[in-house]
């Protein structure tokens, strides 16, 4: 049969059923082109954000399943999360208390120094720890698409609930050591300054995240800016009794560290509010540090991925 007289004939069912398929199955509606985007461009901050509020189920699992694991393999396991806080605090007291005299001065001393050796050190890690997530989290990101931002949070609530047995041991070590601190209704507001030091915490997570993705480097200078931290926060002496130049005062004054801890100690030590300067300037680096930092990390998202 010629190839004229075969493109005369009649087409059946089936010829008519499979050109309109293939018709079809090339035909890409407008709405489904606008709903199309770049492959490894950073989305809007808008969308971004309810990508992570999608998110968010999985960002807790993970947090909860990685949470009180750091001690796992050790004879003790989490009772190192209360006792090494506790030989810290031993430490300082012995070196700095009796042989240095830092505590003259200081009412109750030993409930002051436990505070700030064992609730100080969740900002270092923010930033220690916070400047591995991303190195940490490598294979997550070369498998998933997922926001980046996933990371330093769910290692922040990790971080958060790592927290909650040593804070218990302090409450607890404050009322069985002399001198004693009884429980207050002040005892009510260490959650709202936990909550607050852990949003600023998260802001530090993702400063340090970013900066160390991209400069790897700072894995190693981290450690050293938060060790000048500790000792210049207050943590086991009184500044102002060696301090009286008044820009280092003011300095000392709106240094997170030391206002968290010093809220801490006035609830739970001395039963005293603490003043609306203290929750104005918490709150301010807080949310600050949260908003500024989740920006400053969500404009590198396309870089995490990126081998160096």
């Amino acid at each position: 049969m010629s190839a004229q007289s075969q493109e005369s004939m009649p087409m059946t069912w089936l010829d008519r059923a499979y050109e309109a398929y293939v018709r079809s199955s090339h035909v890409v509606s407008e709405q489904q082109l606008r709903q199309l985007s770049p492959v490894g461009q950073r989305p809007p901050l808008g969308k971004y954000i309810a990508r992570l509020w999608q998110r968010r189920h999985f960002i807790w699992a993970d947090a909860r399943a990685k949470a009180l694991g750091s001690q796992r393999g050790t004879l003790l396991g989490n009772a190192w999360l209360i006792v090494k806080p506790m030989l810290d605090s031993l430490v300082f007291f012995i070196i700095f208390g009796m042989l240095l005299q830092t505590s003259r001065g200081i009412e109750n001393f030993i409930g002051y120094l436990i505070i700030g050796v064992t609730l100080f050190p969740p900002l270092q890690r923010a930033i220690t720890g916070g400047a591995q997530v991303i190195k940490n989290g490598r294979n997550m990101i070369r498998g998933f698409s997922f926001p980046r931002a996933v990371l330093p949070i769910s290692y922040t609530l990790r971080s958060a609930i790592d927290s909650l047995p040593p804070l218990a041991a302090v409450l607890l070590l404050v009322m069985i050591l002399p001198p004693h601190a009884l429980p207050t209704w002040h005892w009510l507001l260490v959650i709202p300054i936990f909550l607050l030091q852990f949003m600023f915490g998260l802001g530090l997570t993702f400063f340090a995240a970013r900066i160390t993705a991209l400069l790897p480097d700072m894995r190693n200078i981290w450690p050293f800016l938060t060790q000048f931290w500790f000792y210049g926060s207050g943590v086991f002496f009184s500044y102002e009794r060696f301090i009286n130049h008044p820009t280092v005062l003011a300095f000392m004054d709106v240094n997170p560290g030391y206002l968290i801890l010093t809220m801490y100690r006035n609830c739970i030590l001395y039963a005293t509010m603490p003043d609306a300067h203290s929750w104005t300037m918490l709150i301010v680096w807080a949310c600050g540090a949260v908003v500024l930092g989740f920006v400053f990390f969500w404009a590198k998202e396309v870089d995490y991925g990126v081998e160096r």
